[in-house]
């Protein structure tokens, strides 16, 4: 597959990762988290069930199911504070908050998967982040307990992509993701059966269309992660606040201000940089390639 698909893999992704947390919070207006997040990998599970079936589960083979269980028991308390969080903190500011994400992960790249980062992918990140601090501005932020929960959660999730990463060299991203879904699927179903709050019929179909966001949302983040190294694709994520703040506007009519939109052309800056300067990497080995074959 050529690599510079990781580009739209990636921005389809962090799309639907703003429109699954969007949906999540409309949904838990009638129903609890526990609740919520059963049925969203419930209906995740049905989304993927053409796949299983087509497959005769072979996409469930691995000799690495150690650490499907490892991720799991990351993910799931990862997923529950968010959505717990997106009820107290607005749509724009939760998703502005999981910006810590990409920093942690590149850093957990370089440190436990050994990826070289370049100078262009540092500078990438570091306009990145200054978008980031113009759209939040430290300081106005009120640090309340749902802040306090997506930055755990962010935490979690960095983790979680590194163990990804690691996974993705020996499995599929459809088994990595068959694996995530069945496994939270179970553990979820524990925990709401303690704590069900039976869902108006509007909640369900925003939990129906959270599953299949969420299935789209993974399934795409897997395969980037399949193409190109963790630190590459972190700078993209940052488009979450695009998207989050699009949708937050037309949802629940939350206006960004202007800092949002100057924070936002940085961060677009930042991507067109590690865009271009991925593409002429890609071409010159390509020509290298030719070079030594002729």
């Amino acid at each position: 597959m050529n690599k510079n698909l990781y580009i739209p893999l990636i921005i389809l992704s962090v799309f639907f990762s703003a429109a699954m947390s969007v949906l999540i919070k409309l949904a838990q207006l009638d129903t609890n988290v526990f609740t919520a997040a059963f049925l969203r990998f419930f209906f995740g599970m049905i989304v993927l069930c053409p796949i299983f079936i087509r497959t005769k589960l072979s996409v469930f083979k691995t000799t690495h199911l150690k650490t499907h269980f490892l991720r799991v028991i990351i993910n799931y308390p990862s997923m529950l504070l968010f959505f717990y969080a997106i009820n107290f903190v607005s749509i724009e500011k939760a998703n502005s908050l999981t910006f810590v994400v990409p920093f942690i992960a590149t850093i957990l790249a370089v440190i436990f998967l050994k990826e070289k980062i370049y100078g262009y992918r540092i500078f990438a990140l570091i306009l990145g982040f200054i978008g980031m601090l113009i759209i939040i501005r430290p300081g106005m932020i009120e640090v309340s307990f749902g802040v306090y929960m997506i930055l755990i959660s962010s935490f979690l999730w960095a983790v979680m992509i590194i163990i990804t990463k690691k996974l993705s060299k020996d499995e599929s991203a459809v088994t990595i993701l068959s694996y995530q879904y069945l496994l939270m699927f179970i553990i979820s179903f524990v925990f709401a059966l303690f704590n069900w709050q039976t869902p108006s019929q509007e909640a369900i179909l925003y939990l129906f269309l959270a599953g299949l966001s969420g299935t789209i949302f993974h399934l795409t983040l897997y395969q980037a992660y399949k193409l190109v190294d963790v630190s590459l694709v972190q700078p993209y994520s940052f488009l979450v606040l695009v998207f989050a703040s699009i949708l937050g506007y037309f949802v629940f009519g939350e206006i960004p201000d202007i800092y949002t939109w100057i924070g936002t052309g940085i961060i677009f800056i930042g991507i067109i940089i590690i865009s271009v300067r991925e593409m002429q990497i890609n071409k010159n080995i390509v020509r290298k390639n030719l070079n030594i074959q002729l």
